[in-house]
């Protein structure tokens, strides 16, 4: 099949929280998506106080685009772990550098998005921005790879209760 391409436009940025993407330790982090004015009016926010939970699409916009890797290596460069696939992975060396993320609404204060864990960064644009149902979550028996529970062990730790 021919690739295809798409043009996609932000609807929204990341603003405040963590400034450089890192591994580990989002637990506690708070930023705001803002939501861009005037395409949008506050009619777009409707409703969604209703939620606990934001599943957002972003695009990783710090990625190094000669570090992408399409074939298999090991998480992290870790040579305890097996070489993985890119579609085996879920970090920002991909071809489209696509992120999707769920993270906590802690309110929503007009086009502005009160969010604690997302792993997106300062400046990040947003292309996406969809509230968590419950019904959407796996179903049937949920399982992964051992390495991954190893790997993520401190992915949404606190460093400020540490």
């Amino acid at each position: 099949m021919p690739a295809e391409t798409f043009e996609l436009e932000a609807i929204a940025h990341v603003v405040g929280g963590r400034i450089e993407p890192t591994d580990d330790y989002w637990g506690g982090t708070r930023s705001i998506i803002r939501i861009d004015d005037p395409r949008f009016t506050q009619d777009a926010t409707a409703g969604l106080s209703d939620f606990s939970h934001l599943e957002i699409v972003f695009r990783f916009h710090l990625t190094d685009p000669t570090d992408l890797n399409l074939g298999a290596r090991r998480p992290r460069d870790n040579p305890d772990w097996p070489p993985v696939g890119t579609f085996g992975h879920r970090n920002m060396r991909r071809i489209n550098w696509l992120g999707v993320s769920r993270c906590r609404l802690i309110k929503v204060d007009g086009l502005d998005l009160h969010v604690e864990e997302l792993d997106a960064v300062d400046g990040t644009p947003v292309l996406d921005i969809k509230p968590w149902f419950t019904e959407f979550g796996p179903r049937g028996e949920v399982r992964q790879a051992a390495w991954t529970t190893e790997m993520l062990g401190d992915y949404f730790a606190n460093p400020a209760q540490g």
